[in-house]
């Protein structure tokens, strides 16, 4: 991916979409690779202020959701980003939303979630630290 033209990694905030009571986890597809799974996640903008502001920003612009941030993550540095994930406890689902026509989404739980995230290894190494992994 490179870093296309930038002097330092993309800053990308990441929310883990969570229905806590059902122990859920909210995919939704990647528009670049439509048969591929992906948690919500952008770059940070100076208008976000602060990180967590672009996790809610992205969940909200790419699966509908919105809620609270309960739990930083972690922080995951790669030669092109360094990622920030986010567990968002989800409060609701919009019907209408910004991306609604270029993605899908979908409730699984903690085990299909890592299952479809595998192919991009930061996500899947995200979630496996959130809380909904099982206790080791």
């Amino acid at each position: 991916m490179g870093n296309k033209g930038r002097t330092s990694p993309r800053i990308v905030c990441c929310a883990i979409p969570i229905a806590r009571a059902a122990g859920k986890v909210l995919v939704i597809t990647s528009r670049k690779r439509p048969d591929n799974w992906v948690l919500p996640k952008g770059g940070w903008e100076s208008s976000d202020v602060i990180l967590e502001n672009a996790a809610l920003r992205e969940a909200l612009e790419e699966a509908g959701v919105r809620g609270t941030i309960t739990r930083f993550v972690i922080t995951i540095p790669t030669p092109a980003a360094t990622y920030h994930f986010y567990e968002l406890d989800v409060v609701s689902l919009e019907q209408d939303w910004l991306e609604r026509t270029e993605r899908r989404r979908e409730w699984v739980d903690y085990a299909e979630a890592i299952r479809r995230l595998e192919w991009k290894k930061e996500l899947a190494q995200g979630l496996r630290l959130s809380s909904l992994a099982p206790a080791r």
